[in-house]
């Protein structure tokens, strides 16, 4: 019985660490601050923004409630222990090993030590060079972390998306809720290579194309990124439409120009002007603290212009022809399955990132 309680109580004090490294206090106060806003009855005469508390304390919720189960399942085995005995051997090695592996997918967690990293997700995938490939790249990318967000129950919602007419994407955005969503898909910020053989000439030549994804933590509250209006230039024009009856015929697209930065994002989804202006804004933030990140500034004022990770040296390769290879530039880690990768199987990309990270954060 004396080794069964040792690992427990490792168990117990590699928990309480855990804990501690999250700040999960912190987020469990988070989380009932949120559920009691969410009873308030008056708080749903405004359902756009109960929708987003909603939204958050379902975030929150899903990364507090395994610790607490664990933390509950570990209290109970600690209990029953002490008013065991021997002939309950084999079962509290059960409880312990189911314990113990549970923890270690739990550790991963631990990964995730970014002040945003818990924070909603907003990714735009924009095609590059390469035409018609580079925006069919670009949709199949767009479907892979929609396949990535599915596998792992998390809501994925659409705020724009231009298409093609003859094949693929021009620009996607859509927003990622669910445990650590910024966290975890922030590692696939920057440009992705695609080579194979061209499904769009006769030929069937070899063609290299590019897409970028942009990955942004998303803003909670206006005022965590002050936009000075002397610093935006803002305008309005008509949205492009398919033709027919559906052709956007009102002045309804917004285009915002941060000027210190040169920042531009553009809207134009088939919703009001004001709509448009307030989601331009809102991702415009969230690019705004992005660059914060990167550049280790402690404001908007201190951000330099043209330093954020835009059209550079790409992030990984995907290599359809003449041989089969994922491979990041950053990491080095790879997949030989390509198509396993573009189903959505990327964890191994982002966790090995996330170590990456966290080494070269502890060799700085």
């Amino acid at each position: 019985m004396q080794p069964l309680k040792k690992r427990v109580e490792t168990l117990v004090e590699n928990l309480d660490r855990a804990k501690s490294a999250l700040n999960f206090f912190v987020l469990e106060q988070e989380l009932a601050d949120l559920d009691n806003q969410l009873n308030e009855p008056e708080i749903w005469n405004n359902p756009e923004f109960a929708q987003s508390l909603a939204k958050k304390a379902s975030a929150v919720r899903q990364a507090v409630q395994p610790w607490q189960i664990l933390t509950v399942q570990l209290a109970d085995l600690v209990e029953l222990m002490e008013l065991g005995d021997d002939d309950m051997i084999p079962e509290f090695e059960a409880q312990i090993g189911a314990i113990e592996s549970e923890f270690e997918i739990r550790k991963t967690d631990l990964l995730f030590s970014g002040k945003y990293d818990n924070r909603e997700a907003v990714v735009r995938i924009s095609a590059g060079v390469g035409g018609l490939d580079a925006q069919d790249f670009a949709a199949i990318l767009e479907r892979m972390y929609l396949r990535w967000t599915e596998r792992h129950e998390m809501k994925a919602d659409v705020i724009e998306r231009s298409t093609n007419d003859e094949a693929g994407i021009k620009t996607s955005v859509f927003e990622v809720s669910g445990p650590f969503a910024y966290g975890k898909l922030k590692s696939e910020n920057g440009v992705h290579r695609l080579v194979r053989l061209s499904p769009f000439n006769s030929d069937s030549l070899r063609q290299t194309s590019f897409a970028l994804v942009e990955v942004l933590p998303k803003i909670d509250a206006p005022e965590e990124v002050e936009l000075e209006p002397a610093e935006l230039k803002i305008d309005v024009y008509r949205a492009g439409g398919h033709g027919g009856q559906s052709v956007n015929t009102t002045d309804s697209a917004v285009r915002v120009t941060h000027l210190p930065t040169g920042l531009v994002v553009a809207i134009q989804n088939e919703r009001s002007q004001l709509q448009n202006k307030e989601t331009a804004l809102s991702i415009l933030r969230s690019k705004l603290l992005a660059m914060q990140l990167e550049q280790h500034a402690s404001s908007v004022a201190d951000l330099r212009a043209g330093e954020s990770a835009n059209w550079g040296s790409q992030i990984r390769n995907y290599v359809m022809h003449p041989y089969t290879l994922v491979k990041d530039t950053r990491t080095k880690y790879e997949e030989k399955d390509v198509q396993k990768v573009l189903d959505g199987q990327i964890d191994g990309f982002i966790y090995s990132f996330l170590e990456y990270s966290q080494s070269s954060n502890l060799d700085s």
